[in-house]
């Protein structure tokens, strides 16, 4: 089915072109992502599909079925109404009796609970209640009566997804769903959880994200835009690379046969007198095409810095048996380390462990319960934390640098200016005199972390910092901080990022455990996997039964076992253990996945079959055993 056609969509805002001229169409059942460069247009691009801003030009037609769904950077809520209410605004039957339903249930009215029971009956929610009791679960949205207004941006951001994901999850339902960064302010488990969900869902989606194990995982196309026009590209992100790159080098010819067409078109401007017939206009009209085209700067950033930061003396950080507690809830139980030269580390784990209090406890922002936090004296901190950007809005870009200094030094000798920094950092010489107020959410922040680095610190902590940076600004940064000296020290949920970055992690586990593990974040989730298959394989062979004493000492007592038993028991122990890790599957799919009715029945009959399966082998294994 046709979902959506665009033909010729442009938006400017002043003078500045965000896009021209834009074609394209969505079928169902497309999971297409869309990149480009902070302050291009992505989230105008969404908006205006969605029908929430209109373009200058072009036109947008949208299936009469079709619903469409955004899911904004900056979610609407309404603060005065509870989670619940904001939740479940919708009219539709199903949610008005499970929205009543759990009010009734975290009230602990036994009365209002069975009306709500006896209606969820009557109208088969009960499906529908399932995926929101998971989609609410796996999200850690709670006390549901709660106003809005007093949750944080990470709480508001995850009830704002949850309404989205439950708003376009009924059954039969045809949605576009449109998603702007909807990875962030989630931690890693919830971003895997999203993952799974939009990839297995029968749904179609156009989203911008900049966690590239996400799109790699739930995308099959890749929109580019980029001198405000469109590219396509089939496949995941290292399609793209591939694919981008070969059009760079084509590009590059281009841009080198278009120098000699505009050495050529100069000579002859140069000669033509001033009146110009019809023809000779035509020509002067192409000549800007080609000097465009020549001039045109196809070096999207890399940086390679032999910087030269403040040395690190022999001692760096060094905690000692310390704690840290808020009530019953424990962040720090007796934590020690010693930080050292070059150390690269990754930290992870849940929202409420604790990991941005470690942060402000390690830079001494925040006090200890106890025990001893040693700082060397040559330690220069960079923080890069959630806050955001405290500067003065009218203030133009190249001024809030400058305030901070006017070089940056290099290892090589000489240095940088703030103007040739800032270059470094995506900011062309036009932007630099921009008022920061104009800019893109995400071209402030790349001005914070740009602002962070050109301090030139030894220590750098970085709290969530992908957060709305575009594909090309992380990579800017990635090969940035692959060439940093210094300590470095990352909270991210953007799993390639950290692959790319860490050497080893601080796992936060709550109630104060925080695990040392070596190696970067994938390496640690094969890991677990592992452990978790070697519980299965454990819980499988508690199963089986110790031999008899009597079998094993009396030779009397054992028949030598035929050729075809041999194998069949050889046979029979594969196939248990495969029918196991099966179940096991099955099991979480059942328990965490959203499933339709169908899907559920379907793996509920399978993990019935399984369990008959695995009787019948197990009996016929103990049988051949003895």
């Amino acid at each position: 089915m046709h979902y959506a056609s665009v033909d010729g969509l442009s938006k400017s805002y002043g003078i500045k072109p965000l896009f021209e001229n834009l074609t394209f169409h969505i079928e169902e059942g497309d999971k297409i992502a869309l990149v480009a460069k902070n302050g291009t247009g992505k989230s105008t691009l969404l908006k205006i599909l969605s029908g929430n801003e209109t373009a200058d030009s072009g036109k947008v037609w949208i299936h009469k079925d079709v619903q469409v769904a955004l899911f904004e950077q900056e979610p609407v809520l309404i603060d005065e109404l509870s989670i619940l209410d904001n939740i479940f605004h919708h009219k539709h039957p199903s949610i008005q009796a499970i929205r009543e339903y759990e009010a009734a249930s975290e009230a602990g009215d036994s009365d209002s609970i069975g009306r709500a029971i006896n209606r969820m009956d009557e109208i088969g929610a009960w499906d529908f209640e399932t995926k929101v009791k998971q989609i609410l679960g796996k999200l850690r949205i709670e006390h549901l009566q709660e106003p809005v207004g007093r949750l944080s941006g990470g709480q508001r951001k995850r009830v704002a997804l949850a309404k989205t994901l439950i708003d376009t999850g009924f059954e039969h339902k045809q949605v576009l769903l449109i998603m702007d960064e909807p990875t962030n302010h989630l931690d890693v488990s919830m971003v895997e959880w999203l993952e799974n969900y939009l990839s297995q869902e029968k749904l179609t989606l156009l989203l911008v994200t900049h966690d590239r194990y996400f799109l790699d995982n739930v995308c099959n196309e890749i929109w580019e835009i980029n001198d405000g026009l469109l590219y396509s590209y089939q496949g995941g992100y290292e399609d793209f690379l591939e694919k981008k790159t070969l059009r760079a080098e084509s590009d590059s010819a281009s841009v080198d046969k278009a120098k000699n067409q505009y050495r050529k078109e100069l000579e002859w401007m140069r000669k033509q007198p001033r009146a110009r017939t019809t023809k000779s206009k035509s020509r002067q009209d192409r000549f800007y095409q080609i000097e465009e085209r020549a001039n045109r700067n196809l070096e999207e950033g890399s940086i390679q810095l032999q910087v030269k930061m403040t040395r690190l003396g022999g001692k760096i950080a060094e905690l000692k048996k310390v704690y840290k507690s808020f009530g019953e809830n424990i962040i720090l139980k007796g934590f020690d380390y010693t930080f050292k030269k070059g150390e690269r580390i990754g930290i992870i784990g849940e929202n409420g462990t604790g990991k941005s209090t470690f942060l402000r406890i390690l830079q001494q922002q925040e006090e200890a319960d106890s025990g001893k936090i040693n700082i060397g004296e040559t330690v220069v901190f960079g923080n890069y934390s959630q806050q955001g950007l405290l500067i003065k809005e009218d203030q133009r870009v190249i001024e809030f640098v400058k305030d901070i200094a006017e070089h940056f030094p290099l290892a090589t000798g000489g240095s940088l200016s703030a103007s040739q920094f800032l270059q470094l950092f995506l900011f062309s010489p036009d932007q630099q005199y921009t008022y920061i107020s104009k800019l893109s959410g995400g071209e402030k922040r790349r001005l914070l972390i740009l602002s962070i680095l050109f301090r030139n610190p030894n220590f750098l902590i970085l709290d969530e910092p992908t957060n709305d940076l575009d594909l090309q600004t992380l990579a800017v940064l990635e090969n940035f901080l692959s060439e940093f000296q210094g300590c470095l020290l990352i909270v991210s949920h953007d799993r390639y990022f950290m692959d790319r970055l860490v050497d080893h992690l601080f796992v936060f586990e709550g109630a104060g455990k925080i695990v040392d593990y070596p190696g970067n974040y994938s390496q640690y989730r094969i890991s677990l996997k592992k452990e978790e298959n070697m519980q299965a394989g454990k819980k499988l062979e508690n199963k089986k039964p110790n031999p008899s004493p009597a079998l094993e000492t009396d030779p009397s007592s054992k028949r030598r076992p035929g050729f075809k038993e041999r194998r069949e028991f050889e046979t029979l122990e594969k196939e248990i253990e495969q029918l196991s890790a099966e179940k096991i599957r099955v099991s979480e799919q059942l328990n965490n996945s959203v499933l339709s009715y169908e899907e559920l029945e379907k793996i509920s009959h399978r993990y019935t079959e399984l369990n008959r399966l695995l009787d019948e082998k197990e009996t016929r294994w103990l049988e051949l055993s003895e």
